[in-house]
């Protein structure tokens, strides 16, 4: 979890600091891939922290470990580091400044650069933006296509690096996110490009203006949730619709919500639930297949969006059936039960929290009871 001065690294379970890692500047964080690691977008690059939590596999059952997590040496180099997404085993990392892309083996991310078993595959896009990559199981790269003044397009390349389809249909194109079935969406400014059994497809959003930019995508569901605005002149816009897309039928669907959200509002629950964090307070539930709210569950007083989009804003992470959502406000980080809505752990910090990555310990390749 980062804050103004550092990384703090909490307990997922009790809530309680194990960690508290100092470290300059405004910071980012991603998780690395491999359970175990996360990567934290800074001054030089991409820097790896150890969580220091971690798995091994061991016949019907795993060991587990933990030590004292703390920031490694371990940089990959990037002048404005940007997008960071992990699928399929492999993290895919941005340089904005340079549109250069390297993606690595997921499980060997901590040895860095030149690792003899990071596996990396770098790319450099014809013209530096803000982009973003990802590579799926059979070695295809996808990757966002423009320039500094105007992001245009997808181009989707082989894995001997082959452009293998390509489109120009995707202004302002930001944002992707992979759904089951391994169908990928990439955010337009008027709808999303999908990208099917490698075949491009536009989908048009609900309006000549239809900016999706921010998605989130689930193994357990063909529909990718992603945010709406509609109004090309706002300054700041804030929304209260989202996007549902279809991977399948490429039908999009849009939800109202009781309230506006922002970009770390978005996450899935384990069974491919849509969960919005709204500035009334509330955790939405919301059943992909129908749009359906299912329920609201009030976590933190309403807020409003700050302008300043590093302003600390209440934001919502994942994992293993819970979710976990900051109030900056407050200091506190809570924890609630995503299929039952109870909140079963607050914790008040002696920082301002802004934004989260997990570290889940799980062993690779584990198998049986642990």
């Amino acid at each position: 979890m980062t804050y103004d001065g550092g990384v703090l690294v909490l307990d997922a379970l009790s809530l309680e600091p194990v960690a508290d890692l100092p470290l300059a500047g405004y910071l980012r964080v991603n998780a690395a891939g491999d359970g175990r690691h996360v990567l934290v977008s800074t001054t030089g690059g991409f820097r790896v922290l150890d969580a220091a939590t971690w798995g091994h596999a061991h016949g019907d059952h795993a060991h587990w470990y933990t030590a004292d997590p703390l920031l490694t040496d371990v940089t990959y180099p990037a002048e404005e580091p940007g997008h960071v997404v992990v699928h399929a085993g492999r993290t895919a990392m941005f340089d904005d400044a340079t549109g250069h892309v390297v993606v690595v083996d997921s499980a060997h991310v901590a040895e860095g650069p030149g690792g003899e078993h990071v596996d990396a595959r770098e790319h450099t896009t014809p013209h530096p933006h803000h982009g973003v990559a990802v590579e799926l199981e059979d070695g295809t790269l996808v990757v966002s296509d423009g320039t500094a003044e105007a992001r245009t397009g997808v181009r989707v390349l082989d894995a001997g690096g082959n452009v293998r389809a390509a489109t120009d249909e995707c202004p302002g194109v930001h944002g992707e996110t992979v759904s089951a079935g391994g169908a990928v969406t990439v955010g337009c400014e008027d709808g999303v490009v999908l990208l099917r059994d490698g075949v491009l497809t536009k989908i048009d959003g609900p309006g000549e203006y239809a900016r999706i930019g921010n998605q989130a995508g689930s193994e357990h569901s063909p529909v990718a949730l992603g945010d709406l605005k509609v109004d090309p002149d706002a300054t700041l816009e804030r929304p209260n619709r989202v996007s549902l897309v279809d991977t399948r039928s490429g039908e999009l669907r849009t939800v109202a919500l009781p309230a506006s959200y922002t970009f770390r509002s978005l996450a899935r629950g384990d069974d491919g639930e849509a969960l919005v964090l709204g500035t009334d307070g509330a955790l939405h539930v919301i059943d992909p297949g129908t749009g359906r709210i299912e329920r609201s569950v009030p976590l933190v007083d309403p807020w409003t969006e700050p302008e300043d989009w590093q302003t600390p804003r209440p934001s919502l992470r994942v994992h293993d059936g819970s979710a976990y959502v900051t109030d900056p406000a407050t200091r506190r980080v809570i924890a609630v039960d995503v299929r039952t809505g109870e909140v079963f752990r607050t914790a008040t910090l002696d920082v301002v929290p802004d934004e989260m990555a997990v570290a889940t310990g799980e062993a690779p390749d584990e198998h049986g009871h642990h």
